[in-house]
C-alpha cells in the first residue's frame, strides 16, 4: 500500500503517474463513487487508486456521532484493502488530502471531519509501505 498525501491541487494525481507507468483503476469519491463498489472498480492487472477520503469520512459524520467508530470503521477498511491488495498481487494507493495545517474550522462537523482525516491519515501512514507527501508539484517519500 503506498499513501501520497497532501495539499489541494499540490500535484498528487500527478505524482501517483509518475510512479506509476501502468495502467490504474482510480476509485474517486469526487465521481461519486462509493467505498462500497472499490472492489468491483478495481479492474484485473491493474493497481487501484482510492481517492476523495475527506468526502467519505464525511459522509460517515451525519451516521455516527462516535468518532472512535468511524476511525474504527476507516482503520478495519484499511486493513480489509491490505488484504485484498495481498490476494490479488496489485497495489493500492491512496491519495490524501492534507487537512491539518490551516486554521481551526468554527463549526463542530468541520472540526470532527478535520480530527478524523488526521487520525485516518495517521493510520494509513502506519499501515501503508511507501509514504509520500506532495507539495508545489514536487514530492519527498517519507517512508
Amino acid at each position: 500500500m503506498q499513501l501520497i498525501i497532501g495539499g489541494a491541487f499540490s500535484g498528487k494525481r500527478s505524482t501517483v503517474r509518475t510512479l506509476h507507468s501502468e495502467e490504474l483503476s482510480w476509485v474517486s469519491a469526487y465521481d461519486e463513487h462509493s467505498m462500497t463498489d472499490w472492489k468491483s472498480q478495481w479492474e484485473s492487472d491493474t493497481s487501484l487508486v482510492l481517492e476523495g477520503w475527506e468526502q467519505w469520512i464525511m459522509n460517515a459524520l451525519p451516521l455516527e456521532q462516535d468518532d472512535d467508530s468511524i476511525r474504527q470503521f476507516f482503520y478495519s477498511f484499511l486493513l480489509e484493502s491490505k488484504e485484498e491488495e495481498r490476494k490479488r498481487g496489485k497495489g493500492i494507493v491512496l491519495i490524501m488530502l492534507e487537512m491539518g495545517r490551516g486554521i481551526v474550522p468554527v463549526e463542530k462537523q468541520e472540526r470532527r471531519l478535520r480530527d478524523l482525516a488526521g487520525w485516518f491519515s495517521q493510520d494509513a501512514a502506519k499501515l501503508a509501505d511507501e509514504v509520500y507527501y506532495v507539495w508545489h508539484g514536487m514530492n519527498e517519500q517519507l517512508k
